[in-house]
């Protein structure tokens, strides 16, 4: 009986669709990812279930849509009592681990140190956890990285970085094209601790089972204080351009809020080009990171028996639109990597197919050959069979007709050609895109006559989505963030 097969999923914080080489980049530096890239099938148009952290790594995890898992934002726990895959991953007799940030809970100020909360990486069915606190916690908060920090003498190092840069955005004193490089030595930021412990993980491994390894990297989450070394790697005039292209059309409540909260106006498209190439340094140091994991499982022997998927929980703004960060359905936030590596690699191709999050969930369970999460059987589409067919099979190009995303009781359906958002509870639509005409997202045509017939077909997929929406745990949310609206918007902006 042939031995079952390991599986590593990549999985960096915040990092956008168009930010690898692999997507046809001409100018970020992905070295290591394009080697994956190399062996494996990349797929262009993947979207996130919910473009904002903690509700796209439930919708992952569980192989729900937020509509039914509930989290909404950043300011609401998940629930492990959910099904998940991790846990009928360790049931179909995988040992199950993450190394990283997985950022499921709210956590508070003073709140205790990671190993207080290793239960709850239990309860959700990993058997190993080694987990790290979101990158601007680091003001107060513990885990295994400040101890090792505390143990180099530099933990202070960190702090004072973290309070500068966390009071310097809250009061508008700090511009993302102003935030410093890390003055930690590059050996000891957190993006190289995470992969060295994976690496240390794959190293000493010796268990008869096969792994499932989850490596989480914290980067290139804001701050982008990409070390001196990664930044001398480019240069800002070789930056492509934000989309600063004045929007036509309605302006949705939902981009008009995070406009407000971006505050970047008054942003010059040279400032743009250098918060960009920041962020473009600090994706070429986490994908340093990913190298030195990719070397590990060579070193180790197994590439030949181990699946490895690498994605993005959402993108980033980056000045896009005059936005930063994320929680909105512009592709800037919305549009992941996405590279599948079969054990022993394959020939390199690339997928145009309509993919999302909750397709991996069944993936994943397809490798590890793990019962399905029924609750999420309608939303099922794994994308093993694509990966193994190959690029000449009829469905290489075929994924979902629509994909569906939420945040913050909006919600977005897209198929091939356009894209609508509407208010999840009342179901008014906000915006409408031609994503063939109008790839940028400039043009508004919600109130357009001309595309009623595009508007309706949009509205019927929304509305059996939103059928399904769990009211009370909407109305939790609404009631959390009228409790404290400064809850919500710091979250969205900082987590």
């Amino acid at each position: 009986m042939a031995k079952r097969p390991n599986l590593v999923f990549i999985f960096p914080d915040q990092q956008r669709g168009d930010t690898v080489g692999f997507a046809g980049n001409p100018v970020v530096k992905t070295p290591n990812l394009d080697r994956l890239a190399s062996e494996g099938v990349t797929f262009s148009r993947t979207s996130s279930n919910a473009p904002i952290c903690m509700p796209a790594r439930i919708s992952l995890m569980c192989g729900l849509p937020t509509t039914q898992h509930g989290v909404w934002a950043n300011n609401t726990n998940g629930d492990p009592e959910l099904p998940n895959h991790v846990r009928n991953i360790s049931e179909a007799g995988y040992r199950t681990s993450q190394i990283g940030k997985v950022h499921f809970y709210v956590r508070a100020k003073g709140d205790g140190h990671s190993r207080d909360f290793a239960h709850r990486m239990r309860d959700w069915g990993w058997e190993d956890s080694y987990e790290l606190r979101d990158i601007t916690a680091y003001t107060t908060a513990d885990c295994y990285y400040t101890d090792f920090l505390e143990e180099r003498g530099h933990l202070g190092i960190l702090r004072d970085y973290m309070r500068t840069y966390v009071g310097g955005e809250a009061a508008g004193l700090l511009r993302p094209w102003e935030t410093p490089p890390s003055l930690l030595p590059n050996d000891e930021d957190i993006d190289i601790f995470t992969a060295r412990k994976s690496v240390e993980y794959i190293e000493n491994y010796d268990d008869d089972r096969p792994f499932y390894l989850q490596v989480l990297f914290p980067g290139p989450h804001n701050p982008f204080d990409s070390p001196a070394d990664d930044r001398a790697l480019y240069n800002p005039d070789d930056m492509p351009e934000a989309i600063l292209t004045p929007e036509t059309g309605p302006v949705s409540p939902q981009v008009a809020r995070m406009k407000g909260l971006s505050h970047l106006d008054k942003m010059t498209a040279s400032q743009a080009r250098l918060m960009r190439m920041y962020y473009y340094a600090k994706v070429t140091h986490v994908d340093h990171g990913i190298g030195m994991v990719l070397d590990a499982l060579e070193a180790k022997g197994v590439m030949n028996n181990t699946w490895i998927i690498y994605t993005s929980d959402h993108g980033e703004m980056l000045g896009d639109h005059r936005c930063s960060h994320k929680a909105l359905f512009y592709e800037s936030a919305m549009n992941i990597p996405l590279c599948i590596r079969p054990p022993g690699g394959t020939r390199a191709w690339q997928s145009r197919a309509l993919t999302d999050q909750l397709d991996l969930t069944d993936t994943m369970l397809e490798i590890a050959d793990a019962a399905y999460l029924n609750d999420a059987s309608e939303y099922r589409s794994s994308l093993v069979g694509k990966v193994i067919d190959g690029p000449n099979a009829a469905t290489a190009q075929e994924g979902k007709d629509v994909v569906f995303s939420d945040v913050r009781l909006y919600s977005m359906a897209r198929n091939d050609k356009y894209k609508l958002v509407v208010d999840s509870l009342s179901r008014e639509p906000t915006e409408l895109y031609d994503m063939d005409e109008d790839v940028d997202q400039i043009h508004n045509l919600v109130e357009d006559t001309e595309h009623d017939d595009a508007r309706s077909e949009l509205t019927g997929h929304l509305n059996i989505h939103l059928d399904k929406l769990d009211h009370d745990k909407a109305k939790a949310y609404q009631d959390k963030v009228a409790a404290n609206p400064n809850l919500g918007s710091a979250s969205d902006k900082m987590n």
